[in-house]
């Protein structure tokens, strides 16, 4: 199954090479299939299936708009331990869709369920049935339009035609392309280590360009690891990780109605049992899930509709960790200070403002600002040596890192985001067409 090449050499990709991504190959008991079910009208993929032909462990967390998604719902509703399938697709968020996007997944997962348990009973010596209630899904696109489901339906056989037993690269960048809307690279980010004295696996794919502001995790977020990991340590290991990773990023401060990270285990490393998070066997997965899940993170805001810059700031010193998040979250999500970058002016009165509207507390005798290592702000005036030819200079840099310290506390949050350029204006009045 090769790469359709048109798909990753479009205009929209050309900055994307495979050289700049790592090389993730086979996760065993997982099993991958892409195809276009010609949801944009263009043939490219749009249409991906991630097949546990055993069974996969999962968790997963979720957008907390008060409007959903009708794929989230059916998530909520399942109740099986294990989930042997989760299907992807492009174009249609599924959102506002109503009993039409609801039914529609239901009729899906009940033609998968059956399809694969027919692929069961050819493939394997013990095979099992699958039920509509192991079969997860992904949406993204649009919100209000009716869900294709005709289309969808009708590549499911193909699909399940497709699906290759082992994965390397290529297709692991064909998947991470397949669920795509306005992004222009694929993300993809992997690590290795181990539990006990057993090598594991962390491989995952995102996608995530506009509508970024996550209260959970962002757009779409798939997590795949060989180790045998149970669904409650699971569910704690990605809570706790999504804090400093996916909900540590915003673009242009909107949160989707199908914001959605989940963890697939496939337990075929047979590694020692873990029963608590706080084990030390599990401290080497736990360090490699927030890389894999910063990676992909980071690359989100990378890859911002129309972005020019990637912004850091990093809020320090105060009363607790949710006053810093609010306090950067305030600067990050600044229309203002966006443009001002964008523009590449060190405009420092609009961190000021974006300080002061947050709502925490601040020692103001005391405020530190820095761009970068340059002193813009201390003991809560301007910095006597500031010097604004230099930090002009500083603007002028693909990588910007904002550095407040509030005084009031020990605390401490990190938050990444972008600039907003005219780009993102024409991306954005144009989504639809």
């Amino acid at each position: 199954m090769g790469i359709n090449l048109s798909n990753f050499l479009s205009s929209k990709s050309k900055n994307a090479r495979m050289i700049d991504f790592q090389d993730l190959d086979h996760v065993d008991g997982l099993s991958i299939s892409v195809v276009s079910a010609n949801l944009y009208n263009d043939n490219r993929d749009d249409l991906s299936m991630f097949y546990f032909r055993d069974g996969a462990n999962y968790a997963s967390v979720y957008t907390r708009s008060k409007i959903i998604s009708e794929n989230i719902k059916w998530n909520l509703n399942q109740n099986s331990k294990r989930i042997y399938s989760l299907l992807v697709n492009t174009r249609n968020a599924n959102a506002f869709t109503g009993k039409q996007g609801y039914e529609s997944l239901k009729k899906l997962s009940e033609t998968i369920s059956s399809e694969l348990t027919k692929k069961q009973e050819l493939d394997e010596d013990i095979s099992k049935k699958i039920t509509p209630k192991d079969i997860m899904f992904g949406c993204t696109g649009t919100i209000g339009e009716p869900y294709p489901y005709e289309k969808i339906s009708h590549h499911i056989p193909n699909l399940i035609n497709k699906i290759k037993y082992t994965q390397n690269k290529f297709i692991w960048m064909k998947a991470a392309l397949g669920i795509m809307t306005t992004d222009t690279k694929p993300k993809l980010a992997m690590e290795e280590c181990t539990i006990g004295n057993k090598k594991i696996k962390i491989y995952g794919i995102a996608k995530g360009s506009g509508m970024i502001h996550p209260n959970m995790a962002t757009t779409l977020a798939y997590i795949f690891t060989d180790a045998k990991l149970s669904n409650n340590i699971l569910n704690k290991l990605l809570k706790k990780n999504i804090t400093t990773t996916f909900n540590a990023i915003t673009c242009d401060g909107d949160t989707s109605t199908n914001d959605m990270a989940t963890i697939f285990a496939t337990c075929k490393a047979d590694n020692i049992q873990i029963n608590n998070i706080n084990d030390k066997k599990i401290k080497n997965f736990d360090k490699a899930l927030n890389s894999v899940l910063l990676n992909l993170a980071k690359r989100v805001v990378l890859d911002g509709e129309g972005s020019s810059k990637f912004v850091t700031v990093n809020v320090k010193k105060c009363k607790s960790e949710i006053e810093a998040k609010q306090i950067a979250l305030s600067i990050a999500n600044s229309p203002l200070v966006k443009t001002a970058i964008a523009g590449e002016d060190p405009n420092w009165g609009r961190i000021i403002m974006a300080i002061g509207k947050a709502g925490p507390k601040i020692n103001l005798k005391k405020l530190l600002i820095k761009f970068g290592n340059i002193k813009i702000v201390q003991d809560g005036k301007l910095y006597q040596g500031y010097d604004e030819s230099r930090t002009s200079e500083y603007m002028k840099n693909e990588n910007i890192d904002l550095h407040i310290e509030i005084f009031t506390g020990k605390k401490s949050f990190t938050v990444y985001t972008m600039d907003f350029t005219k780009k993102y204006i024409d991306i954005n009045a144009d989504y639809r067409s």
